[in-house]
């Protein structure tokens, strides 16, 4: 097992949550390819999008339903500076995770992040658990409690 899925687990676990971590048998990189694996819409997809602080060169996270796009302005103003593309190292070093395999928990490092509320709509949403070929069900009030993420309006 990947240290990377360890971390969620251990994230779930410490939490009081039991880690229903599901493998898939194809990829889950992309929203629709995670929609396609667990059989879902792909609004119950919990994206981790991950831009770059251009003042704080630190990585920020912005957990978005699978068919939402990030609005650049409103992320920016939530974020209070202008925001850039984060390359794969500051996302590894930020959160521990690679691309493709972001999940919202289990962070090696603290993040600031903010939660889009369509995710809400659902009683479960489904997000990468540290692996492109892992995911795991949960629901929105958990990935807000696990992540500190802040519910707002950042999509177009």
């Amino acid at each position: 097992m990947s240290k990377s899925l360890k971390r969620v687990k251990s994230a779930l676990t410490e939490a009081g949550l039991t880690a229903d971590v599901l493998e898939m048998d194809g990829s889950t990189r992309t929203a629709a390819e995670a929609a396609a694996q667990a059989g879902c819409v792909i609004d119950q997809i919990a994206k981790s999008i991950i831009f770059k602080g251009e003042d704080s060169g630190e990585a920020l996270l912005f957990i978005t339903a699978g068919g939402n796009q990030v609005d650049a302005d409103k992320a920016s103003a939530l974020a209070g500076e202008a925001l850039g593309k984060a390359d794969a190292a500051l996302i590894r070093a930020q959160t521990g995770f690679a691309i493709g395999g972001v999940a919202p928990v289990g962070h090696v490092n603290p993040i600031r992040a903010w939660f889009d509320p369509r995710l809400s709509a659902f009683e479960v949403v489904f997000a990468a658990a540290g692996t492109p070929r892992h995911i795991v069900p949960m629901t929105p009030e958990d990935i807000l409690r696990l992540s500190g993420a802040l519910p707002a309006d950042f999509t177009v």
